[in-house]
Parts: C-alpha cells; structure tokens; sequence
C-alpha cells in the first residue's frame, strides 16, 4: 500500500468509527441548533472550500460557536473530501495560483492539523500557512496520529483559557 492509500484507509476507518462514537453528540447538537435556531436559517452552515487539486465543495458544520460546530465534517472525511489531519480548508483560489498554494492543494484539508494544536486563531497567518506546508512536506501516519492525540487537550486548553476571567487591575 502507498503511503496515500494507508492514509486515506486510515481516515475512513477513523471517520467511520467517529461517526458512529460520537452519533449521540451529533444527534444532541442537531436538537440544540434546532431549537435554538428555530430552523429560520437551517442548522448547518455551508462554506465553499478548496479540496484535493482544488477541487471545490460545500463544507458544512452547525451553526453553533462551538468546537461541537465541526462534527459534520466527518462526513466528508467518509466521502473523501478531507481528511482527519491536513493543512487548514480555505477558500477557492486563496493562493491557488502560487506554487505553495499547489503544494497546498496537493493534500486534502483536515479537520485537524499542526495549525489546531499550535495555537490556532492566536497565530499570525504567516506562521500557520508555514505550518501547513510543513505538513504537507513531512507528513505520515505517525505525524497524523501525535496530532490527533495532542487536538482534544489543546481544544480543552483553549476553552479552559477562554473562561478563565481575567484578574482585576489592583488600585493602589
């Protein structure tokens, strides 16, 4: 097996295995969204993203400011449109042009990726568009797998931080 074919088994196994871990949650964040929405603009987001060679689909996710909003991309990892761990989706054309917007492209987008566990929005652009080329040039199934075990607690991380309240500046 290539080292594509091992990677493209081990996401579908995975998104499958996810899809039906996590159906509970899915089904709970659908009743959430739903009544919290009250259905006027649908429960799921739809967001035109390059694939694969550029190829261009509708990323969906829940209309919810959640890490919980990105659950709906496991279908695509089971169709092949993503992958469990790849450089971060963008928008059609977003460098396409440029030949590390082809390097880019060369991979599928991931749900997670070096970019995730490395600090995410709080990162310049620069250095996480660097980070996913560094992906792109290096990856493999060990790689894959230390990063998907290192997404949950930098999620938990960043939420943890998110509510702790700032301290009030002391008057003297």
């Amino acid at each position: 097996m290539t080292g594509m074919t091992v990677k493209r088994a081990f996401d579908l196994v995975g998104g499958v295995a996810l899809l039906a871990l996590l159906s509970p949650l899915i089904a709970a964040v659908t009743l959430s969204v739903t009544l919290g929405t009250g259905c006027t603009r649908g429960i799921l987001r739809r967001r035109p993203v390059a694939g694969r060679g550029g190829r261009t689909f509708t990323m969906l996710t829940f209309r919810t400011k959640s890490p919980l909003a990105n659950l709906p991309l496991l279908l695509h990892v089971v169709q092949g449109r993503m992958s469990l761990v790849g450089p971060c989706p963008l928008a059609p054309g977003h460098r396409e042009s440029t030949g590390d917007g082809r390097r880019r492209l060369s991979v599928r987008p991931g749900i997670t990726g070096l970019w995730q566990i490395s600090g995410r929005s709080e990162l310049p652009w620069e250095e996480r568009e660097l980070l996913d080329l560094h992906y792109v040039d290096h990856h493999w199934l060990g790689m894959d797998l230390a990063i998907l075990a290192r997404t949950l607690p930098a999620v938990r991380k960043r939420r943890a931080a998110a509510r702790t309240p700032v301290p009030a500046a002391r008057v003297a």
